[in-house]
């Protein structure tokens, strides 16, 4: 059987509230491992507790840079026209609580961190709001070097500034910019620095990403669903989940005009090495 994992999926949340063991048992009767990440306190909290539950889950803890204002804002998969509001809590930041849940065996990663300048809504101090954002990140960089770990972090609409941040605040063990949708001269930057480019269903959305697929060499790649969200293009407008991995896999195959083994091979190999696990 193939092993494959899903380095990014949310099944700590409440879309898997009613069926989360059965989705975990799909994926690994299909022998596809899982990194469960928190965007957070609580999300992160689940992610840690699951992971001690399921031998092929492992979690990541951190704040996803919308839930630092309270508020919400509305979500849509590319080309679909159905939205979800999803509602932000406006997490204050506690090094300390992260701090215990980051030193747990079964942690690892840091995330889902960074920067959001993408879900703005009217009357926000967008300079505030961007200034928390980068102090918060700075923080959380702080504890992956204090626990050595790898991060996953989450940008929108604001690269230029990650990569500074990036640049100025070396994290020691590296990470990857998950579910990224910038252009190869962007990733190219981020790989020249050590990062791995997390690519998930966007990718079957038709052809706008080959470009990127075909610059990038397999060996800077790592597969994700970011389930529930983003699922494959013959499950959009469904629930996403870590079993649809595979589909991520097969169009990076067929893009680059490689074997499917290679692809599951390579990725596989590229999350054991960064995230220090043996899936």
């Amino acid at each position: 059987m193939q092993k494959l994992i899903d380095t990014h999926a949310h099944v700590n949340f409440a879309a898997f509230r009613d069926d989360a063991d059965a989705v975990i048992k799909r994926a690994r009767g299909a022998g596809i491992s899982i990194i469960n990440v928190g965007t957070q306190y609580s999300t992160s909290q689940k992610a840690v507790a699951m992971a001690h539950e399921f031998d092929c889950v492992w979690a990541a803890v951190g704040t996803h840079p919308v839930h630092l204002k309270k508020g919400s804002f509305e979500y849509a998969d590319p080309d679909e026209l159905d939205t979800t509001e999803i509602q932000t809590i406006g997490e204050e930041f506690d090094y300390q609580k992260y701090l215990e849940l980051a030193q747990d065996d079964r942690v690892v990663a840091i995330g889902e961190i960074g920067l959001d300048y993408h879900h703005f809504e009217e009357g926000d101090d967008i300079v505030a709001i961007k200034k928390k954002q980068k102090e918060i990140l700075l923080e959380f960089i702080r504890l992956a070097n204090e626990v050595e770990k790898p991060v996953v972090i989450h940008c929108w609409d604001g690269y230029p500034d990650l990569l500074e941040i990036l640049l100025e605040h070396p994290v020691k063990k590296l990470g990857v910019i998950h579910s990224f949708n910038g252009g190869y001269k962007t990733a190219r930057k981020f790989i020249e620095l050590g990062y791995f480019i997390g690519m998930n269903g966007m990718i079957t959305y038709g052809d706008g990403f080959h470009r990127l697929i075909k610059e990038i060499d397999i060996s800077n790649i790592l597969i994700e669903t970011d389930c529930p969200y983003l699922g494959p293009n013959e499950h959009k407008g469904l629930r996403n989940e870590p079993l649809f991995v595979r589909e991520v896999a097969e169009r990076i195959a067929s893009v680059k005009e490689i074997s499917l083994q290679e692809v599951v091979d390579t990725t596989t190999m590229n999350a054991e090495r960064i995230f220090g696990i043996d899936v």
